[in-house]
Order: C-alpha cells, then sequence, then structure tokens
C-alpha cells in the first residue's frame, strides 16, 4: 500500500463520513452516497451528524459523489451502509446487498471490498460474495478480495474516537488480511488486530453490542424490582461500585442502530443453525419493555399527584437515542411518548439537538422551540443526558409546572435530594 492507493468508502455517515476524512490524509478517497442532499452538504463543509469538522471535511484528497462510475477507479471499496432490523427483528440486509450491487457492478480486477457494517457470522462470504461475483463477472480470490473490518465508533463520543480504537480486520487470505491492516495502520494509531477469519470478526462485532445490551437489560431489571421494593436504583449501584470488579453499567433507555438491534443479528444467525438463544432475547425483551414501564411509572405518579391522568399535560426533554447527538433513529424515547399518549395524556417534546425536521418526518411528532412554549405543566420527564440539561436547576423548571408536579429522570442526572424537596420526583 502506498500513497497512490485509491480508496472509496460508500455510505457517508456516522460510520464512513469519519472513517473518509481519517483516510484522506494519506491516500486518495472517493467518498461515494446516494443521497445527492448528503453529497451538496458535504462539498460545502458541512455534517449534520456533527462528528468532522469542516477543514477535515474539505480536505482535496476526498472526492464526493453520487456518481458510481467513480467506483471504478478504487483499488479498496469500504462499505459503511446501515444494517438495520425488519419489524419482525429479522436482519434487514436492503442497504447492504444494494450497496453490494452498486459495488459489484464497478469492480475492477484485483480490488478489496472491505464490508464495516454490523452483519451475522457468513453475511460477508454467504451473502455479499455471491452479489459482487453475479454483478461483476468476476471470481473470488481470482480477480477480487474481501475483508471485514467492524466499525467501532461512537457517535458524540469526543473521547474514543476512530483513530484511538483498536482495529480489528480480517480478510479471505492472509495476503489480503495484511494489505487491510497496512491501511487501517494508517489511521488507527492505537493499533490492528488481524482475526484469523471474516466469520471470527464478523462475531467479535456482533456480541461487542449484544454484551453491552444484556449487561443494561440486567440494570433495568433490577431498576423494576428495586422500585417495586422501594429502593433507590442509584444508591443501590454507587455502593456495589465501590467493588473494584463491579461492572458500571447503568438502568436507561436504549435504543439506536447498534445495540438494540445487534443481538438480533447474532439470534438470526442461531436459529438458523438450530440453536435457541435464551439469555440474548431475554435481554431484548427487557429492554424493549422498560419505555413501557417508565410511561406506567409516570401515569400512576400522576395519579399519586392527585392529578387526571387523561389529558393531563408532559413535557419530555430529549428525543434522541443518545444524549449530545441528533441522530433519533430507533429511539427507544419515541415508545416512551407513544405510550403516555395511549393514556390520553398530552405530550410536548423539547430537544435542542434533535433535527426538527427528521423528527416530524420519521415520528409525525413536533418539537418545542422553547420549553415554556406549552407551559404550564402537570410533569416533566426528563430522557435524554444532553449537556443542555446537565446544568439546571430546580428553579428551571418550577416556573414550567402547576402544583404538585411529577418530575421523572430516568437517567439520574440530578440530586435526588435537592430535587425531592420539590418535586415527586423519581429516577430509574
Amino acid at each position: 500500500m502506498d500513497s497512490k492507493t485509491k480508496i472509496a468508502v460508500v455510505g457517508l455517515g456516522y460510520v464512513g463520513l469519519p472513517l473518509a476524512v481519517a483516510l484522506a490524509k494519506h491516500f486518495p478517497v472517493i467518498g461515494f452516497d446516494i443521497n445527492p442532499d448528503r453529497i451538496e452538504e458535504l462539498k460545502k463543509g458541512i455534517d449534520r451528524t456533527g462528528e468532522v469538522d469542516s477543514q477535515d471535511i474539505l480536505n482535496p484528497n476526498i472526492v464526493y459523489t453520487t456518481d458510481e462510475k467513480l467506483l471504478r477507479e478504487a483499488d479498496v471499496i469500504i462499505v459503511t451502509v446501515p444494517t438495520p432490523t425488519d419489524k419482525y427483528k429479522n436482519p434487514d440486509l436492503r442497504f447492504l446487498k444494494s450497496a453490494t450491487q452498486t459495488v459489484g457492478r464497478n469492480l475492477k480486477k484485483g480490488t478489496i471490498v472491505v464490508y464495516e457494517s454490523t452483519v451475522f457470522p457468513g453475511c460477508t462470504e454467504e451473502v455479499c460474495v455471491p452479489i459482487l461475483e453475479k454483478e461483476s463477472g468476476l471470481t473470488w480470490k481470482r480477480d477480487f478480495f474481501v475483508g471485514y473490518s467492524p466499525e467501532r465508533i461512537n457517535p458524540g463520543d469526543k473521547k474514543h474516537r476512530l483513530e484511538n480504537i483498536v482495529k480489528v480486520v480480517a480478510g479471505d487470505t492472509p495476503q489480503t488480511a495484511q494489505r487491510l491492516a497496512d491501511i487501517y495502520r494508517k489511521v488507527v494509531k492505537a493499533g490492528v488486530h488481524i482475526a484469523p477469519s471474516i466469520k471470527v470478526a464478523e462475531a467479535a462485532k456482533v456480541i461487542e453490542n449484544t454484551q453491552r445490551d444484556i449487561n443494561i437489560a440486567f440494570m433495568n431489571e433490577l431498576a423494576m424490582l428495586f422500585d417495586k421494593l422501594g429502593i433507590d436504583t442509584r444508591a443501590v449501584l454507587e455502593a456495589a461500585g465501590t467493588k473494584w470488579n463491579f461492572l458500571k453499567f447503568e438502568p436507561g433507555l436504549v435504543g439506536g442502530h447498534c445495540i438494540p438491534e445487534d443481538p438480533y443479528y447474532l439470534a438470526y444467525k442461531a436459529r438458523e443453525v438450530g440453536f435457541h438463544p435464551q439469555l440474548i432475547l431475554a435481554g431484548r425483551r427487557i429492554n424493549d419493555y422498560t419505555p413501557i414501564f417508565v410511561a406506567q411509572k409516570v401515569v400512576k405518579l400522576l395519579i399519586k399527584a392527585g392529578k387526571v391522568v387523561q389529558n393531563s399535560k408532559i413535557l419530555v426533554m430529549g428525543i434522541t437515542f443518545k444524549e449530545n447527538v441528533p441522530d433519533t433513529r430507533n429511539s427507544k424515547v419515541v415508545d416512551l411518548i407513544r405510550e403516555l399518549q395511549e393514556y390520553g395524556i398530552q405530550v410536548s417534546v423539547y430537544d435542542p439537538v434533535a433535527d426538527p425536521r427528521e423528527v416530524k418526518k420519521y415520528y409525525g411528532l413536533d418539537l418545542l422551540k422553547d420549553l415554556r412554549e406549552n407551559a404550564p405543566y402537570d410533569g416533566i420527564v426528563v430522557a435524554v443526558k444532553h449537556k443542555e440539561f446537565l446544568e439546571l436547576k430546580p428553579e428551571h423548571f418550577k416556573e414550567l409546572i402547576k402544583e404538585n408536579p411529577v418530575f421523572v429522570d430516568i437517567k439520574g442526572i440530578y440530586p435526588k435530594g435537592e430535587f425531592s424537596e420539590h418535586f415527586i420526583y423519581w429516577r430509574l
């Protein structure tokens, strides 16, 4: 690999764009995306995800395009498209297959195609390779080669970035794996781990988020139990956390396009070989139920406060799937909102980070421009730990609410003692 090696990145979202700008410091890069609006924004140095600085986007070493024919110039093509689940919680490979067809149509001899999208073990070789062969008319391991390098991007995280997270790589031959390792070492200072096979690398990726999902599910189940027992979950975790080997996970709403999706990819493959995963799916059931549990708790607190539930007014603060990112895909806050609405509650939503257009398009919800817009409220639910919310004091909320207000702090970001003096306070 030298500085003349041309690399194409297919899909310029949270994963693809940071990778493209990092590679462009060492190689000529083609940034390809099917969304013309996204390409036009990037040409102007605008990243709607907020992950990459304008000066890096405008690196002249990157060509942003919707023209798939430019992929024919690439020596290495890296695919970073989303891999969600469908309504039946099965892998939805439409984006992956479509991108692979595009790559296949424009594949030249000697090219390495690398997949970074999260998939089930075996997907690259069993699903993607046949498409590449069919579309290109080329033969795998003779005319072209494939690799897998799972993405580890953590949106909104300014500490754990592409360059300081160890990169796992795998190839269909030892030579392919080594060539990919040489490329990624240019941009990943933390180093590269070469997995013995593509399936191993695929499996490593899919269990990373499955492990987190199960641990958070355990915390959520404990929160439900301790609520029954009248014990403050956060106080329990603080006490238990004083032991050196206690894993410091927290309860919360598990949304987004990774943690709630990846376990289903593993479960799908397990069922395919006749294995019925129990712990993996149990964790999913608990985390999928948590927004419903919180909504039901809000209703109980409203009743305790002597309020009429139907037509009561609740302010929900935060709708993105995690703090400090604009991404609302698969946000479990939406499940919470829908459940509250089922009780006839009037829900207002405020989020200074989310894109109002996307929220309206995907969920039919209008974001408030100001917290006071529909005040006074019967209760407030702080659902996301945005930095804009962290410094708010009880007096900031008191002017928004009616007498005997309910205050639900899902992530436990405010001092319980201080807020309990002013509100009927509860946290998960």
